[in-house]
């Protein structure tokens, strides 16, 4: 299993994959660029993200962007409150307690 470490915690590659084998959606390459696992214990996907978008299922645990730009998680949804963390992009990272927004970049 492969480890990459992000923001001084450590997280397994694979966990948004076993997450996907307990009911979750299949991850594959031509997948969501932006998946994480909610607080409802469901895999959530968004393709081509803009703007901020509503982490439904509250956004918990692991987190992986595949966009091509930076995604900005908030505590609060409407993209508000305090910044629970920042993903780069290709990041993959561990989000607790929680996340209700997600901000991405606008372009063109």
């Amino acid at each position: 299993m492969r480890i990459v470490r992000i923001h001084h915690t450590t997280v397994p590659v694979l966990l948004l994959a076993g997450a996907a084998l307990l009911g979750g959606p299949a991850l594959a390459a031509t997948g969501p660029d932006f998946q994480y696992v909610g607080q409802d214990d469901q895999v959530h996907g968004l393709t081509a993200p803009k703007g901020c978008v509503k982490a439904e299922g509250g956004g918990a645990r692991a987190v992986t962007n595949g966009t091509r730009g930076a995604a900005t998680l908030y505590r609060d949804p409407g993209c508000s409150g305090r910044v629970v963390g920042v993903l780069r992009p290709g990041a993959v990272g561990q989000v607790q307690p929680y996340f209700a927004s997600v901000g991405f970049p606008v372009t063109g």
